[in-house]
């Protein structure tokens, strides 16, 4: 399961977002602290298919990166995607 193997890596914002399918984050946008809700999604490349939290707004790469790491989890906005450091698509690799 995806949620045992990633224990260690996720904050309780990310074991949140898995249980309930989404998790409201604060972000910078435009200067500004907004309070936005990203969902949970599956994204196949290829022949992987593995789990990210997603926003429908332009977000900044250094807020994606911030958020991605806090969380443990990818995180892709309109603009851009991001990973936690150390990380790629099959560490979260969802089994099939």
């Amino acid at each position: 399961m995806l949620e045992d193997t990633l224990d260690t890596m996720l904050s309780e914002t990310g074991k949140s977002a898995l249980r309930n399918g989404s998790v409201k984050i604060r972000v910078r946008r435009s200067g500004m602290m907004q309070l936005m809700t990203f969902t949970v999604r599956r994204v196949t490349v290829g022949n992987i298919t593995y789990t990210e939290l997603y926003s429908n707004r332009q977000i900044d790469m250094s807020e994606l990166l911030r958020v991605a790491g806090e969380v443990g989890l990818p995180v892709e906005a309109e603009n851009a995607k991001a990973f936690p450091d150390g990380t790629s698509m099959a560490d979260f690799q969802n089994p099939e």
